[in-house]
């Protein structure tokens, strides 16, 4: 699939519809979903309606600086790809494909340890740098050797998710019949056939790709490469705990970034365990449903810890103005994570070069709309929001 048209897709949504006649419904409610009632799902974008810009008129600009650096890598426009499991489920090309349209965007993009593809072919596919996000999937010596390869196929910095003791309970998923499309019984998939035959054009290029991958980063010793559908039971036993910090710092020499912070406390800790950089994250809603939408944590954050490390925000972004809020908030800048999604499972690479498009050309418009010249010069004058924020 070519380039997508400016006037055929217009912005984010116009990708999630697109996804969602493109890919099974199994498929586009992993992707769309969240955890319970999926109140922080709908939150994290709500929130962001809560704050209201406060322009400078009449000022004549005739180019905006959009660029910024994150852990002293210069990006074009203050977003980066953020880590998504299952991303060749969504299309063959997966992880490859987006790495490849983040680097052509000058922009970073984070791989996920649950990734179908192999990270060295996935920071070989990109102009750009790369980090990589890390489970214990798998226990210690699967993330040692996925460390050790990460390292030494050039990823910059190490992510570390501290949000997934459990996986939440996103249901559904159970409705959708993922466990057992993931699995291994045929007879259990038969009840949930019907809507992956409705999309045929995903459904072939499913079956030419192999079917459901191997998690390729994920290799356990003395038993290869971890299968999907054990994810869940493997996260839940190598949950990640604080003292899991100082083992980590002794396996990876670079900077680390931890995800998955909403309180300053953690914060603070994860300052005190030499986090380079920290990410205000409710996991994009799929976690711990009714915690607070991360835009309305940013500034807790930003206060507790913003002149020690960088602090990074993602959730609820579907918007270039999103962006700038939560540049106006503190934030160095924001990881997009289904806003790309979409356009990945939309149409593949095509799909996550027009999702950036979309959001550098928000940004720009915002910023010339604000009255500002340049990204590093935004901040909480430029917008109202709640004071018990």
């Amino acid at each position: 699939m070519g380039k997508l048209s400016a006037s055929r897709v217009v912005n984010i949504a116009d990708l999630r519809r697109m996804a969602g006649r493109r890919v099974p419904r199994a498929v586009f409610d992993y992707l769309d979903g969240g955890a319970d009632g999926e109140i922080t799902l709908r939150e994290n974008c709500r929130a962001f309606e809560e704050i209201t810009f406060r322009p400078r008129q009449a000022v004549a600009i005739e180019s905006c600086n959009l660029r910024t650096t994150v852990l002293g890598q210069e990006i074009s426009f203050p977003a980066m790809l953020a880590p998504i499991g299952y991303s060749r489920l969504m299309h063959p090309e997966g992880e490859v494909a987006a790495a490849r349209a983040a680097g052509e965007a000058g922009t970073g993009y984070i791989l996920s340890t649950i990734s179908g593809h192999k990270l060295e072919d996935v920071k070989a596919g990109t102009k750009g740098f790369a980090w990589y996000q890390l489970y214990l999937a798998g226990g210690r010596p699967a993330a040692e050797g996925a460390m050790e390869r990460a390292r030494n196929a050039g990823f910059s910095a190490l992510v570390v998710t501290i949000d997934t003791a459990v996986a939440g309970m996103r249901e559904r998923d159970p409705r959708n019949g993922v466990p057992q499309l993931l699995g291994s019984g045929v007879f259990a998939k038969v009840p949930f056939l019907p809507n992956l035959l409705l999309h045929p054009g995903w459904l072939i290029s499913f079956v030419f790709d192999g079917g459901v991958p191997k998690l390729e980063n994920v290799v356990v010793p003395g038993q290869g490469p971890l299968d999907m559908v054990n994810v869940s039971e493997s996260l839940s036993r190598g949950a990640v705990n604080w003292n899991d910090l100082r083992w980590i710092r002794e396996c990876w020499s670079g900077p680390i970034v931890i995800k998955g912070v909403l309180i300053a406390d953690d914060a603070r800790r994860a300052v005190d365990e030499g986090a380079s950089a920290v990410v205000v994250s409710n996991h994009g809603g799929r976690q711990l449903d009714s915690v607070s939408p991360t835009i309305r944590a940013l500034p807790e954050i930003v206060s507790a810890v913003g002149r020690q490390t960088e602090v990074l925000m993602d959730g609820g972004v579907r918007r270039g103005s999103d962006i700038v809020k939560a540049l106006c908030l503190g934030a160095r800048a924001v990881l997009v994570g289904r806003a790309y999604a979409y356009g990945l499972a939309a149409a593949g690479h095509p799909g996550v070069t027009r999702a950036i498009q979309i959001l550098r050309s928000d940004v720009d418009r915002t910023m010339r709309l604000l009255g500002c010249n340049s990204v590093s010069e935004l901040d909480a004058s430029y917008v109202a929001y709640p004071k018990e924020w």
